[in-house]
């Protein structure tokens, strides 16, 4: 495996997503798209819901991530009599030592694997709550700090309502992204028949990456730049969503850091240390969509959350940015001149 410095170079970066999304993909064929999303959620500090109909490989896309890396894995299945206990831990008095002992629950792994998380009742769904936002669990006025790195990567199945509770606006509002695996090509089922025919491919599957080196590649895309009109311009799609007419409720503060942090992943998978407004574009759909909620009207009219994610794209004025070493170009009014490239000191979003 590669040997880090201090701090992780770009290349570094690169090169460790490269042989993950060659693991990933030689397990979930065809979905490219998908998995780069996965790899871009992980690398952003962020969370990851997967929403689709039953049998598309959500569970198996998240298996696949998990064993791609060599770290903690815990595998929840969410059922309605699962207890908050059971996710982030209980204490138990000991006889012996005359004290409380803390057992940790499933939630103290580095990768956590939510299987139908909506599939739990509200009770045991906000267990997860303090750990997605804050990584630590209290338990008992006691603050027990969760490993790094931490993921979440739930699934939940859009269609099976029965014996179902709908995430709450703050549980969606946790996750980073949410992605939709879909059906896969013709040539790709026959190749997932040729591949998965015989015996599981995650059964072969050998870590390409340790949990250490993914450590290291957070912090360098924590240091990829981000100019000023392109964080105006994510400020702007957010607000957006906030006075939309077919939405009765938009993204939150929490979504424009989320789509920020997304960005700059995005732009480091690429090669770039410094962000653009193809990246923010790009990931708007996946970062804002599943937080807004349509007006009555827009439902009757069947417009979803994504096309009106799509619309506030067109509509919203994108910064112009000169090529990287030359003279700026004229800016979109209001948004001033910019030049994209890396600035040294620049601070965390």
């Amino acid at each position: 495996m590669t040997t880090y410095d201090e701090r992780a170079s770009l290349s570094d970066l690169t090169t460790t997503a490269e042989r993950i999304r060659r693991s990933v993909e030689g397990v979930i064929e065809g979905k490219p798209e998908v998995v780069r999303l996965s790899l871009t959620v992980l690398l952003a500090e962020g969370h990851l819901l997967i929403e689709d109909v039953p049998g598309v490989g959500k569970t198996m896309l998240a298996k696949a991530l998990a064993r791609s890396i060599d770290c903690s894995v815990r595998r929840i299945q969410f059922t309605p009599d699962l207890l908050p206990s059971d996710i982030t831990g209980v204490s138990i008095f000991d006889q012996q030592r005359k004290e409380f002992e803390f057992k940790p629950g499933a939630i103290f792994a580095q990768i956590v694997i939510g299987d139908e998380i909506n599939r739990a009742s509200p009770k045991t769904q906000s267990a997860l709550l303090e750990s997605m936002e804050e990584r630590q669990v209290t338990i008992d006025g006691e603050t027990y700090e969760l490993p790094s790195p931490f993921i979440v990567v739930a699934t939940q199945n859009p269609v099976e309502m029965e014996g179902t509770y709908p995430l709450p606006e703050a549980q969606r509002d946790r996750f980073m992204a949410r992605v939709s695996i879909g059906y896969p090509s013709p040539q790709a089922e026959l190749e997932m028949l040729d591949i998965h025919g015989g015996v599981s491919p995650l059964g072969d599957m050998q870590p390409v990456a340790h949990a250490h080196e993914i450590v290291k590649l957070v912090e360098a895309v924590r240091s990829v730049h981000v100019a000023e009109a392109v964080r105006r311009y994510a400020v702007e799609l957010v607000a957006a969503t906030r006075n939309h007419p077919d939405l009765r409720l938009g993204a939150s503060p929490r979504a424009t850091l989320h789509l920020l942090r997304a960005a700059k992943a995005s732009a480091a998978l690429a090669g770039r240390d410094f962000a653009l407004p193809d990246d923010v574009q790009s990931l708007a759909g996946a970062v804002l969509a599943h937080r807004l909620l349509p007006t009555a009207q827009a439902q009757l009219n069947r417009r979803t959350a994504e096309q009106v994610v799509a619309d506030i794209l067109q509509r919203t004025p994108v910064p112009t940015a000169a090529s990287r070493g030359s003279a700026p170009m004229p800016p979109v009014p209001p948004m001033p001149p910019v030049d994209y490239g890396h600035q040294p000191g620049a601070r965390r979003l």
